[in-house]
Parts: structure tokens; C-alpha cells; sequence
């Protein structure tokens, strides 16, 4: 079987890790969540057939219709299909059912499917409200051809919702570059923002080496139906190692506070650490990393001892919360789910 992220991420050599990094560090504590919750919010099922018996991934956290909601991916060792969870305070969460199947009729997603984002109110400081295009949730999903753990070339697609939980796709708006060495082993998180009547799709894709790199770029439309890659891609390219993102510079989530856009991101070393990173902009094409770990992995037996990786912001009550995957463990036999950590300690 081709190697998976997670057997690159399981399988890197142990080294020290620095950066050399170029924002400043100083004005950045509304970004920063130093405060772990230090368990699990939602984790695998363990039920044997379900979608998520095996792992809980990919966590994107919003509020509709009066509720928090995160959309995650499952895995049940054939593929990826998405589900959504449910909360009224961010922490205690509930199951509410697979909301985007694969579909053994699909030759794009008969094997995997995972929904990433939604479109929705992109300022920090906001309950992450969606946002609605022609009366209609608008989502982000890709979809890898093969069975496994992420197996294959990835492609983008979009797909529409009049109540969460049942969503049409569009056929693939995005597939591998072969041109652009950067992105031409696949595609990985799609993220949408509209700033005007531009749509900014960010995405992270891999090369075609055995030993490979991923990086961010972004594409553009006007119409949602072509779309247009930046020439300067990718926008957030891999550090030099030993930086903490020498390998992968991956999944993307944009937000903005006034003029500033802020792009979290997870890094991995050379240490086979994954760990939360986030660069700012004042534009959407061109960012600077700041020279600071946001949400690092944790200490020996704690959930997150591995990766703590996959961003999501929301905030509610003044406090920012960064959803994250975390991962313990040693692979085949890991646990890999969710948790979170804040701006503000927990009592």
C-alpha cells in the first residue's frame, strides 16, 4: 500500500527542531491559545461498522441555528467519510449522524469523502456563523481514488446544503497540476473565504517524491465554477529545515481581524512532530510566519503527545478556541480524535 501522511508522520527521524522565521512576535496574544483542555472532545466510536470506529479527524467548528456544530472526518479502515457533532458549549459534544457518505456509484468518492469547511463569517472574533450563497450552506470537500489511509491523488470539489446534513456535490474544481511540481502527488484541505465577489479557495497539496513535501497555495473565482491559481504558488512554502514546517506546511484555516488576514496552519519537523503555526498577512496572497509555535504537541502520555495538528478557530464569549486533531500513541494502535485548547485557562 502507498505510504500515508500518517506513516510519514509516524516514520520521520528524530532531530532538533528551530526556525527561521520572519514576523515579529510581539501582538500576537490575540492568536494565541496557551490553555489545553487535555482530553479528548470527541473521539473514535469504537462501534464496528460505523463510519468513525477507528479514528476522528479534520475537526471544522461553527454555529448555525442556534448551536455549535463541528463537521470531522471518520475513518473505518476503507476511507474517509464525514460526519457532524453537536454542542451547547464547546466541550460536551454529541454525535449527530454521517452527513457526507461516500458513494459506491462515484469513481471521485466511492472510496473517500470528507467535507472541510463551510462558508462562513471569517472574523476571529466571531462564533464562526455561516454564511449562505443563494439561499444555500456552501461547503469545500476532497476526495482521495483509492481505499486506505489517504491513498492516491486527491482532487477539490464544492457542495451545497439547505440543512447540514444533506449536501450535493459538484463535480472536481480542483485537480493535481502536473505542471506544478509543488502540488502534482495531490490535493489536501480545501478552505473557502469571499472577501467581496471573490472567492479564495486555500489548499495544500504534495509533490510526487516518495520522501514528500507539502505547502499551501490558493485559487480564486468569481463564479465558483472556474477558478484561477495564483502564479506565486505556493503561498506558504516549506521552511528551511530545521524548521518546524521543514516537511509539511498543511491545512489551512483562514481568518481575518480588521485588515489582517491570519492563516493557521500545522507544521511537521524533522523530529516526526506535527504542531499548530500560524503566518499573517495583509493581503490573501502573501504571508509571514510568525516565529512562534501556536499549539505545540504535548508531553509524553498526554492525547497529543504526537501531532497536535488540523486547526479550527472559533470564539464565543470572548475566548478563542483552537479545535485541533490530537494524536497519542504509537501507530497501527494510536488514537487519533479531537480536543481543544483556548485563549483563557479552564476552572
Amino acid at each position: 500500500m502507498s505510504l500515508s501522511r500518517r506513516s510519514v508522520l509516524v516514520g520521520c527521524a528524530a532531530s532538533g527542531v528551530a526556525g527561521a522565521w520572519g514576523a515579529p512576535a510581539d501582538s500576537l496574544s490575540i492568536f494565541r491559545t496557551p490553555y489545553k483542555y487535555g482530553r479528548l472532545v470527541l473521539g473514535p466510536s469504537h462501534i464496528a461498522g460505523s463510519f468513525d470506529e477507528r479514528s476522528v479527524d479534520c475537526p471544522f467548528v461553527f454555529s448555525a441555528e442556534g448551536r455549535f456544530f463541528m463537521t470531522y472526518v471518520g475513518f473505518d479502515g476503507t476511507g474517509y467519510q464525514t460526519g457532524l457533532a453537536q454542542s451547547d458549549d464547546l466541550v460536551t459534544w454529541s454525535r449527530a449522524g454521517l452527513i457526507f457518505p461516500r458513494d459506491p456509484a462515484s469513481p471521485i468518492t466511492r472510496f473517500n469523502a470528507a467535507l472541510m469547511c463551510i462558508l462562513r463569517d471569517d472574523d476571529l472574533r466571531s462564533p464562526a456563523t455561516l454564511k449562505k450563497v443563494g439561499g444555500r450552506y456552501l461547503g469545500a470537500w476532497h476526495a482521495y481514488p483509492n481505499p486506505g489511509y489517504e491513498v492516491g491523488p486527491a482532487v477539490i470539489g464544492l457542495a451545497w446544503s439547505d440543512d447540514l446534513h444533506h449536501w450535493e456535490r459538484s463535480e472536481p474544481i480542483l485537480t493535481p497540476d502536473a505542471n506544478a511540481a509543488w502540488e502534482a502527488g495531490g490535493l489536501y484541505k480545501p478552505y473557502l473565504v469571499k472577501e467581496g465577489d471573490t472567492y479564495y479557495l486555500f489548499y495544500n497539496a504534495k509533490n510526487t517524491e516518495k520522501r514528500w513535501h507539502e505547502q499551501t497555495g490558493l485559487a480564486t473565482s468569481k463564479d465558483l465554477k472556474t477558478w484561477t491559481r495564483f502564479p506565486g504558488n505556493p503561498i506558504l512554502p516549506n521552511g528551511a529545515e530545521p524548521a518546524w514546517d521543514a516537511r509539511f506546511a498543511s491545512d489551512p484555516a483562514v481568518l481575518r481581524i480588521g485588515r489582517q488576514w491570519a492563516l493557521y496552519y500545522f507544521g511537521l519537523a524533522s523530529d516526526g512532530k506535527a504542531r499548530e503555526l500560524l503566518a499573517l498577512g495583509t493581503d490573501p496572497y502573501h504571508f509571514t510566519k510568525v516565529p512562534e509555535i501556536i499549539v505545540d504537541a504535548g508531553a509524553p502520555g498526554s492525547v497529543d503527545e504526537d501531532y497536535a495538528h488540523k486547526p479550527a478557530l472559533i470564539t464565543w464569549r470572548g475566548d478563542l478556541y483552537h479545535f485541533y486533531c490530537a494524536v497519542s500513541g504509537k501507530w497501527p494502535d494510536d488514537l487519533r480524535g479531537i480536543s481543544v485548547a483556548r485563549s483563557r485557562p479552564w476552572r
